[in-house]
């Protein structure tokens, strides 16, 4: 959308392409914004938040194909669903305290997609026996990543989920460099 805007030389403003970009997708108004952010409802509500601490990020997506319907459908929430504590991150964030911000990362999606795809946890298994902060399935999936504070640990990581006896891309990229 921002290389459409260009092209077509329209001038709209990022707000109005986020207006419109949620319409085709629930990630398009965060990317548009760019940055560290909170998207909140279907993606419409975003406001920007602390950048993360320095740190590497290892990335892992398994050669399977998760349905984003399948697991919304199948997914079931109640007051006794743990959710993590996005304030309590935040402030992490702020304090730029990596490790405790990593001890509270949560997905509730994970519930549904790793009984189903028992690789993703395999992938987060590894990554913390490999060195990792923290660990956690992207969005509904299949997309895994770790966070670490040392970069030849994450390297490391990448070559053994690389090993992994099902296909697995990874790689690795630091934050904001």
């Amino acid at each position: 959308m921002l290389a459409l805007n260009d092209l077509y030389e329209l001038g709209l403003s990022k707000r109005q392409l986020m207006k419109r970009g949620v319409r085709l997708g629930a990630d398009i108004p965060y990317c548009i914004l760019k940055g560290t952010a909170l998207s909140e409802g279907i993606g419409e509500k975003i406001s920007t938040i602390p950048k993360m601490p320095d740190c590497y990020v290892l990335i892992c997506k398994p050669g399977i194909h998760v349905s984003t319907g399948f697991v919304y459908t199948n997914l079931v929430l109640d007051e006794n669903t743990p959710h993590p504590d996005i304030d309590y991150m935040i402030t992490c964030m702020k304090k730029k305290d990596l490790k405790t911000l990593c001890q509270n990362l949560g997905n509730v999606l994970e519930t549904v997609t790793i009984p189903a795809h028992p690789e993703i946890a395999k992938i987060k298994e590894t990554m913390m026996q490999e060195g990792a902060l923290g660990s956690l399935m992207s969005g509904s999936g299949p997309t895994v990543f770790g966070i670490f504070d040392d970069l030849d640990k994450a390297k490391a990581a990448k070559a053994v989920c690389r090993k992994l006896p099902f296909k697995c891309f990874a790689f690795v990229t630091d934050l904001y460099r």
